[in-house]
């Protein structure tokens, strides 16, 4: 992914000019070079604005986009403001990047360790008794419930213990590798999770539950393909990390997400 910067400083009437860009961005939003896009405007001097838009990359934006069917309606909309461009460049993301303080991780809204501690242990309890997915844990390390906790924590925004103490999703991966887990057992392990999750007391507000119901889809999924004896998944992927409404990027494998 490429981040374009648009600088622009609009000597016309601003209300006009965000009107023409809420009609470009018509065409933004349906280019599948285009992942997202933002117009802000600068506070102390309201002239002042600055476009981002992130593109699949500088070739799909400079090849694919503009020599494809959604430029001509987009450039249209804007060319009135073009000679009003101050800046436009493509920047790459760097390593330097994170959320501040004022929006609580994920981890800290559930109550922090003690409360993946719980939810680990009370799940683990059902599912040795389960007789679907029971079998998969009949030999289950006994700190399995704990190294689950950790993982969750760390996913979830917490402290990085599972990286460090027992090598990250390397590790994690490897557990799922030739178990050859069925749809109706990973359906049934987030069943349980989820009835772990009333009977503990995380929170049930529809937010939170939303974003903790939506990793556990995308990680069962995930380890339900890895499973399967044919399957060759990335052994070294960074660790993912779970937000309020934000989810690892896509990136296809062969016929299988990656």
């Amino acid at each position: 992914m490429i981040v374009e910067y648009v600088r622009y400083h609009v000597t016309g009437d601003p209300a006009a000019f965000e009107a023409a860009y809420a009609e470009a961005a018509r065409s933004l939003a349906a280019a599948p070079q285009c992942v997202d896009y933002e117009l802000t405007r600068c506070a102390e001097e309201p002239q002042r604005y600055i476009l981002r838009i992130g593109w699949t990359s500088a070739e799909d934006h400079l090849r694919g986009f503009r020599g494809g069917e959604h430029f001509g309606a987009f450039f249209a909309a804007i060319k009135p403001y073009v000679d009003q461009i101050e800046e436009m460049r493509h920047y790459e993301r760097t390593s330097v990047h994170g959320a501040g303080a004022s929006v609580p991780t994920l981890y800290d809204w559930a109550g922090g360790a003690e409360a993946f501690e719980r939810l680990t242990e009370a799940f683990y309890a059902e599912v040795v008794k389960d007789d679907l997915i029971g079998p998969l844990f009949a030999h289950m390390d006994q700190g399995h419930p704990h190294y689950v906790a950790l993982w969750l924590a760390e996913v979830f925004g917490g402290p990085s213990r599972y990286s460090a103490e027992r090598g990250g999703y390397h590790h994690m991966v490897r557990q799922h590798l030739g178990k050859a887990i069925a749809e109706p057992q990973r359906r049934r392990w987030v069943n349980l999770l989820m009835d772990a999750a009333d009977k503990v007391g995380l929170p049930d507000d529809p937010e939170f539950r939303a974003a903790f119901a939506g990793y556990i889809e995308w990680g069962t999924r995930l380890a339900l393909g890895n499973s399967q004896p044919d399957a060759h998944p990335p052994l070294d992927a960074p660790m993912p990390h779970w937000g309020w409404g934000v989810a690892p990027p896509y990136n296809p494998g062969p016929g299988k997400p990656a």
